[in-house]
Parts: C-alpha cells; sequence; structure tokens
C-alpha cells in the first residue's frame, strides 16, 4: 500500500511540476513582451504632443459613465476628479442605481442638478429609468436616478442615456489623471476603426493624498493586504494585460476604467445583469460577436493612463472581493465554453480563453493540490522530504519573483512612487508574498468556484470609506 500512495503522490507532483513550469514559461513570455511594450509606450510618451491632440478633429466625443449604489461618500470627489480632465468634448453621466443613502441628493446639491424632459433611448434591456437631471453649472454633466438593478444595469441605462459614440465605464469611488482619457482614447485613433474597447491601469490610492479630486502624493499604505494588493495590480496589469494584448487575446478590461466603442456594446447585447464578472463577460462577448460578424477587431491595453481606486483595507472584505472575481471568472467561462478551440475564434478561441483558463481558472486548484502534497510530503516519510522541497521553491520563485519584477516595471515605467521607504517596503513585501498573501487569495478564489458552482448571486459589496476630498 506504501508503494502505490507512494507512485500516486509521484504522479500528482510530476503533474503540479509540469503544470507550475508551463505557467512559469507563459509568464516568462508576457513579462517579456510587456516589458519591449512599455519601452516603446515610453518613447511614445515622450514625443508626441498631446497639446496638440488636444486640439485634433480627430478625438471622438466620450460618454463617461459613473454608476453607483450608496457611494455617497465618493461620488462628488469622483465627478470633480472627471470635470479636470484634459480632453476635448465629453459628458459625465451619474447613474443613481436605487441607493438607500443620500447618494442622490449629494449629487444633486453638490452640481447643483435640476430635472430635465429627456427621452431615454433603450439600446439595451435596463430597469426603469424614474428622472433624468442636469447640472447648472457643469452643462455636461448628468444624474440619472432608476430603479436598482445591479452596476451592469447601471452601465446599461447610463449607455442608454449617452449622446456621443464611445463610452466610458468608471467606477463611482474612482480618480482618473488628468490625461488618462486622451491616452487612452489614442490607440483607437490609431486603429483604423479596428480598436473597440481599450483599458488603462488599475492603481491603488489607500493612504495617497487627494485635493480636488487630483492625486496629489502617491503614498504606499503601510497595512500590509493593501502593501500586497498594490503589488498584485502592478503584476496583473503590466504582466498579464500589457502582454496579452500584445497578442490580441486580451479577455478583460477592469469595470473600474474602460473605454469602449458604443455600437460594439450595443452589437453584443450590453452588460449582462445574470453574472458578478460583468467586465469580463462583455469583454469575451464583444470578442465573440466582432469574430461572429466577420468584424476585423481588437481590445487593448496601455499601461500610461492610470484610475486611482480604493482597495479592502481589511482581509475579511478582501476575501468577499477575491471570492466573487473568481466567481465572475468562473461564470464568464461557462457562458462562453463553446468559444474554447473554435477556428471562427481565432487566437481568442485557441490561445486566449485556454490560456486564461490554464493560469486563472486553474491556478488556485493547482496551488491548493501544491499545498496538500507538500502537507503530505512533510507528514509522510523521509523520501518524499525532496519533493516538498522542489515544491515549495518552485512556488515561491512563481510568484515572489514575479511580484517583484512587476514593481521594478512599475517604477521603470511610471516612476510615480518617489518615496524611497516605500519602494523598499515594496520591494521586500513582494519577496513574502508565496509565506502568507498567496496562499490566502488561493483559498478564497476556490471558494469563489464553489460559489459559481453554487449560482450564489451575492455580491457582497464592500464598505467604502471614499478616496476623494
Amino acid at each position: 500500500m506504501t508503494g502505490v500512495l507512494n507512485f500516486i503522490f509521484f504522479m500528482l507532483v510530476l503533474g503540479f511540476i509540469c503544470y507550475t513550469f508551463l505557467v512559469l514559461i507563459w509568464y516568462i513570455v508576457t513579462a517579456v513582451t510587456a516589458m519591449r511594450a512599455m519601452k516603446k509606450a515610453e518613447g511614445i510618451h515622450e514625443t508626441e504632443p498631446y497639446e496638440d491632440r488636444l486640439q485634433s478633429d480627430d478625438i471622438p466625443p466620450v460618454s463617461i459613465l459613473v454608476p453607483g449604489y450608496n457611494e455617497e461618500v465618493s461620488v462628488e470627489g469622483t465627478v470633480k476628479s472627471l470635470l479636470g480632465l484634459r480632453y476635448q468634448a465629453f459628458e459625465i453621466i451619474i447613474v443613481n442605481d436605487g441607493s438607500t443613502d443620500n447618494m442622490l441628493n449629494t449629487a444633486i446639491e453638490a452640481f447643483r442638478m435640476k430635472k430635465i424632459e429627456q427621452v431615454v433611448r433603450r439600446y439595451v434591456s435596463s430597469k426603469p429609468v424614474k428622472a433624468v437631471y442636469q447640472s447648472e453649472i457643469h452643462r455636461n454633466v448628468y444624474l440619472i436616478d432608476k430603479e436598482n438593478g445591479g452596476k451592469a444595469d447601471a452601465l446599461n441605462a447610463g449607455i442608454n442615456a449617452s449622446n456621443y459614440p464611445y463610452v466610458c465605464s468608471i467606477d463611482a469611488d474612482s480618480v482618473l489623471e488628468r490625461d488618462a482619457l486622451i491616452k487612452a482614447v489614442q490607440p483607437i485613433i490609431d486603429g483604423n476603426g479596428e480598436v473597440i474597447a481599450v483599458g488603462g491601469s488599475i492603481r491603488i490610492a489607500n493612504s495617497s493624498s487627494i485635493e480636488r479630486g487630483e492625486i496629489m502624493n502617491v503614498t504606499v499604505s503601510r497595512r500590509p493586504v493593501v502593501i500586497m494588493q498594490v503589488i498584485e495590480y502592478f503584476r496583473a496589469f503590466l504582466i498579464g494585460r500589457l502582454g496579452m494584448s500584445h497578442f490580441n487575446i486580451l479577455l478583460i478590461v477592469s469595470g473600474a476604467f474602460g473605454l469602449f466603442e458604443k455600437s460594439a456594446v450595443i452589437a453584443a447585447g450590453g452588460y449582462r445583469t445574470d453574472t458578478v464578472g460583468e467586465d469580463m463577460e462583455l469583454v469575451v462577448r464583444m470578442h465573440r460577436t466582432a469574430r461572429e460578424n466577420n468584424r476585423k477587431s481588437k481590445i487593448s491595453y496601455i499601461p500610461d493612463p492610470v484610475c486611482w481606486t480604493e482597495a479592502p483595507e481589511t482581509a475579511a472584505v478582501l476575501r468577499k472581493q477575491r471570492r466573487r472575481w473568481h466567481q465572475g471568472l468562473t461564470e464568464t467561462f461557462w457562458i462562453h465554453k463553446s468559444m474554447f478551440f473554435r477556428k471562427k475564434y481565432g487566437t481568442v478561441g485557441w490561445i486566449g480563453m485556454p490560456v486564461f483558463f490554464l493560469i486563472e481558472w486553474c491556478g488556485p486548484v493547482f496551488e491548493l493540490l501544491g499545498y496538500g502534497l507538500l502537507l503530505w510530503a512533510l507528514l509522510f516519510g523521509e523520501v518524499n522530504a525532496l519533493f516538498a522541497i522542489i515544491l515549495f521553491l518552485l512556488m515561491i520563485m512563481m510568484g515572489s519573483l514575479l511580484s517583484v519584477t512587476s514593481v521594478l516595471l512599475e517604477e521603470q515605467g511610471n516612476g510615480r512612487h518617489t518615496n524611497v521607504k516605500d519602494l523598499d517596503r515594496l520591494f521586500w513585501y513582494a519577496w513574502t508574498e508565496s509565506f502568507w498573501y498567496r496562499p490566502l487569495t488561493v483559498f478564497w478564489r476556490v471558494e469563489g468556484i464553489w460559489k459559481a458552482i453554487r449560482r450564489s448571486k451575492d455580491w457582497s459589496k464592500a464598505e467604502r470609506k471614499g478616496i476623494s476630498s
């Protein structure tokens, strides 16, 4: 019996090691691709005259959608930051999704809103709109008051009310940098009508100073949970999304900051309201719709436009968020399972979906298996001790080394963290990821898979302190 168990253990370890090396190879490929793309982008940003672009007739007008439910602490600061954007023509559409706090009155008072008579077209399905308001002091600011239907439904209502050919979705607790929109629209201008969506970088604003809706000083929080999220965001955006964008297999544009061609969103049917991962599901469906309609399309990511948002500050709130994210990921793969390895979906079907499934969805499952194998090796016999050491080193190498690389990439490309102590803190915390943070997120993500299997639709909305002032 001992021989059989050792054989099973050996085969499981061999499978885990093979998986780990495949993941490592993919991360190396995307990391190298990201480095080259950032170097190229750095040269463009240094030489291209943004001032001239701001006056160009090629700049399309954009409708910025700000969906919010119980965001009274954030909505005023977010809209003020948007009003400071350097962009030729844009409108801001706040969508109050049946809030039970004072969000509606806060927005009305802050921007002197007056009710107007406006017919809201119904391009995509959404809950009924109760009233439309327009600011008396900023004529490009509107407020939609509607029945509660969730974030996806609120975004659909915003799309219906929008007047411009491109829509930008952001969270109600987000702050965009002043040049973010003009930089985000550049791939659309250069794309000859092929670019249907663009995502920008998301950064964490906890502990940073914000005045009049603008980031004044970037400071890293001293909370370990927040520090690790800063590092995690670096890795996800600078290595993962930038690399996948290069191969046109990007499957997600963050709901906190995304720019979309409105007609492509409408053609795809708008946001689905029956999944908790509406942002990724829409992007995958836009890929799908474009290829089914034989349209040559691209979904891009560029690292320079930055949106600042509030991150969970406690493990309990972070658990709810990560559990929800992985539940949404599971639902999206299930909804679009027919895209896997289908010729008509091109690289998205042959590479994007399988790789994302293997790396992102299977990742926590295999890592949990790895922890189980490590425990097994330590509990049963000296013969397996070597395998335990190999597993442990592989997990550290794959997690911590990539995190350190992402920190270095961020500072090379953007350099927003100018405090030496902050940089030291980020660098050294990156080496600790595999010892405590990674195992926690693995368990939470597996919980998300279980919630998806149970078809739970609990959003578990995190409480916000508000990052704007």
